[in-house]
């Protein structure tokens, strides 16, 4: 019987084990690729701007539209004529059709018309690149609430770790309380390190529910789906300082957003400018009209066939409207250059601390790695001394706090170098 309910309980666990969906990092940073709603926003937003990139929009091409329209009239007529003639007509009815298929185009206006091409090409290239920095955050949150995770979820662990060490603690001053070796009051205290620490497990399970839920947040998936994560985080490694500075220029995703914003703030100049040039249209089509009246000399009057002919439009005073545009577009330029300027300024500074604090992560990952075991083999050390009736429930208890901090250190430190690593890949679009 033993073993049949040994059996069940392993298939039991295994169930429940296969319930929960296991997850990597490539697979959550995939499925939020695909379901984040702030990637999806941003490639509708780079579409539009491609959408918009034709040379219809930018006044290059003739319109050509199908006009229709009629009207009927109900008059009585008095007409006196040059010769003398009277003619009166009373109630006399006259309906008038008319069509026509027209085309229009504008053919010079100053070249305007490619400047706004190539201002449309610029808008289309700033919405992709736009797109791809709102990939790399995104991928930044999803690695950093992944990682999160891992770091909950192992301090959960040290502290089941810690629960099971008082456990082991607590049968101890029990053995020695009943044989009369020690005072009820190191038992007691015994006890309620254990019940701490199982307060401190339960708080942590909270915890990691919480993390889970915000990283469904960013996958597109609803707070209650459930999923296990890997149970370590990796080691990091990145590129020398000075590789990171050279690929900044070129690579990272702000300055490239605001070198084409001097490029657009350029060309919406040179469109100001061009306000005051002459334009020439052409116009052209075929026209219909037909006039029908129910009394006098004329009954019928039809027209009809080709027309073409061009406009000349030459600004001679527009309000001060091309100075004030010239102007505005003069700031706005001037404006995009200093904010390339600040950017720079700002990404050397992030970069600066982003790769001072990673080496600083390295060093107090060495330090604290070699602390933790030290830690731990004292705490174990204590134990056995508790068990031989050589120390104090007091030394335990801070033996085991000593553990538990040093613990808490060494995983947090892991994160930290993590999340350094990926901020300095982010900088550069390599995540």
């Amino acid at each position: 019987m033993k073993r049949i309910f040994l059996l069940l309980n392993i298939v039991l666990a295994t169930g429940t084990l296969c319930a929960q969906q296991s997850l990597t990092l490539e697979q959550a940073i995939d499925l939020a690729l695909k379901k984040n709603f702030d990637i999806l926003v941003a490639r509708n937003d780079a579409d539009i701007s491609k959408i918009n990139n034709t040379p219809g929009n930018a006044g290059m091409l003739p319109t050509i539209s199908v006009n229709g329209s009629g009207s009927y009239a109900y008059n009585d007529v008095n007409q006196k004529l040059s010769s003398g003639t009277i003619n009166k007509y009373s109630g006399q009815s006259t309906t008038v059709i008319g069509a026509n298929t027209e085309l229009e185009w504008k053919l010079y206006d100053g070249g305007k018309m490619f400047i706004t091409k190539r201002k449309l090409n610029e808008l289309q290239s700033l919405g992709e690149i736009q797109y791809t920095s709102r990939i790399l955050g995104v991928t930044y949150d999803v690695i950093d609430a992944y990682y999160d995770i891992v770091r909950q979820k192992q301090t959960l662990a040290s502290l089941e770790e810690v629960i099971r060490y008082n456990k082991q603690r607590v049968a101890i001053a029990q053995t020695s309380y009943n044989s009369g070796l020690v005072a009820k009051t190191e038992l007691l205290q015994a006890k309620i390190d254990l019940n701490v620490a199982t307060e401190n497990a339960i708080s942590q399970k909270y915890v990691i529910s919480e993390a889970q839920k915000t990283l469904n947040g960013l996958l597109g998936k609803e707070a209650t789906a459930k999923f296990e994560v890997s149970d370590s985080i990796p080691s990091s490694s990145v590129p020398g300082k000075n590789e990171i500075l050279l690929k900044l220029e070129t690579s990272n995703t702000d300055i490239r957003e605001l070198k084409k914003q001097i490029d657009i703030a350029d060309l919406t100049l040179k469109e100001a400018r061009k306000g005051s040039s002459p334009v020439v249209n052409l116009f052209g089509g075929y026209y219909f009209s037909q006039t029908n009246n129910s009394e006098g000399s004329t009954l019928r009057n039809r027209t009809n066939g080709l027309q073409v002919g061009g406009s000349l439009s030459i600004p001679l005073y527009t309000g001060g409207e091309t100075k004030r545009k010239t102007s505005v577009a003069k700031v706005e330029l001037l404006t995009a250059q200093y904010d390339l300027d600040q950017a720079r300024l700002q990404l050397n500074i992030e970069l600066e601390n982003a790769y001072t604090d990673y080496e600083n992560q390295l060093k107090l990952l060495e330090i604290e790695s070699e602390n933790n075991l030290l830690a731990k083999e004292n705490m174990e050390i204590c134990l056995h001394r508790l068990e031989l009736g050589q120390t104090i429930s007091l030394e335990v208890h801070q033996a085991q706090e000593n553990y538990v901090q040093s613990s808490t250190r060494l995983i947090s430190i892991k994160y930290n170098l993590k999340m350094q690593e990926t901020k300095l890949k982010q900088l550069v679009s390599s995540l």
